[in-house]
């Protein structure tokens, strides 16, 4: 077997080789398990050749002194801007979700933000390493363009590492906090998911969501996760209170036989967000790369059926699409 990412004590979560969840239905999957789904792959929605979803064009101002500024990348990638700090999480800009360029999932729409456009980055937060979340090629030109400060789970500087030796990453475990700024802080949250960059790496590196303390209120970012019990969720209500801000996944769903224990749905999602108790969600997760059978607008659509079934305004909890920003009301 090969060297483990993390040398550290046992615990709840972790074996001593591999991280796992807690109380939570097992996120390993079989060769029998992937030959099942792809048999049973005969009405995957439809992806369109050109995109269907809108891009917009606004330029990120320098920083942001008042309030929140988000802005739409793609997928899980959004810049942050708050209390003088720009903040990206997962971000990729490759063409491709993968260890290859010329294979693997390809992006349908462009980076909401140019990377030319970008100011200048101080902090990246990486939830895990899957390769639509931690993106080697993004973080050689970040680094060499920002010198932003990388925070990431335990064992993901190793992933780093191998490709990007001088690259500086701190990594922590689930509820370990790191100052950004002296104004902000981030805490690593956990979430119900796994990592893997390979065949023989599964779990040996943790995964995670953050929890941003800013002077504007809390923001939470999920990352990729199931629901399970959904006390992770509440955890955060319970010692962050409610956030102002809550990026929550509503893409990469079906089917649910397989994608359940890993993934939310838009109905979970809307959980999350009454669990949370955040005042206002984004949907990220979706629409971007072509993971799983449900078709690219399905997420939106069914998150507003969602909203509608549990009585919550549609206005609370969007849809984020590439090139979209969402600031605080004035």
């Amino acid at each position: 077997m090969p060297r483990p990412y993390h040398n550290g004590t046992p615990s709840d979560h972790f074996d001593g080789t591999r991280f796992f969840n807690p109380d939570h239905p097992s996120t390993d999957k079989t060769a029998r398990d992937l030959m099942r789904w792809r048999k049973m792959r005969t009405d995957r929605g439809a992806w369109p050749a050109v995109p269907a979803l809108p891009t917009a064009t606004d330029t990120p101002p320098a920083e942001v002194t008042s309030g929140i500024r988000v802005s739409m990348v793609g997928h899980a990638s959004v810049l942050i801007q708050v209390a003088g700090l720009n903040i990206l999480t997962d971000p990729v800009w490759s063409e491709r979700a993968s260890p290859l360029p010329f294979l693997g999932p390809k992006r349908f729409n462009p980076p909401g933000i140019a990377f030319e456009a970008l100011p200048r980055i101080h902090a990246i937060l990486l939830s895990h390493n899957h390769y639509d979340h931690l993106d080697l090629p993004t973080l050689g030109r970040l680094w060499r363009t920002h010198r932003p400060r990388m925070v990431a789970p335990l064992g993901n500087e190793v992933v780093i590492r191998r490709k990007l030796p001088d690259l500086p990453v701190a990594t922590g475990d689930w509820g370990d906090r790191f100052a950004l700024s002296a104004d902000v802080d981030a805490v690593i949250h956990p979430a119900n998911h796994w990592s893997a960059r390979g065949l023989k790496d599964r779990r040996f590196a943790l995964w995670g969501g953050f929890v941003l303390a800013t002077p504007s209120g809390v923001i939470y970012f999920a990352g990729d996760t199931g629901y399970g019990t959904g006390e992770i969720f509440r955890a955060v209500r319970h010692a962050f209170g409610p956030p102002r801000l809550a990026f929550i996944p509503i893409g990469a769903y079906e089917p649910r036989w397989f994608m359940a224990p890993q993934h939310t749905n838009p109905h979970e999602a809307v959980r999350i967000l009454e669990d949370t108790g955040a005042e206002q969600g984004l949907g990220i997760h979706w629409g971007t790369f072509r993971l799983t059978d449900e078709a690219q607008d399905a997420p939106k659509h069914a998150l507003a059926a969602a909203l509608h079934a549990t009585g919550i305004a549609q206005e609370r909890f969007l849809p984020f699409h590439p090139g979209e920003v969402w600031r605080t009301p004035a």
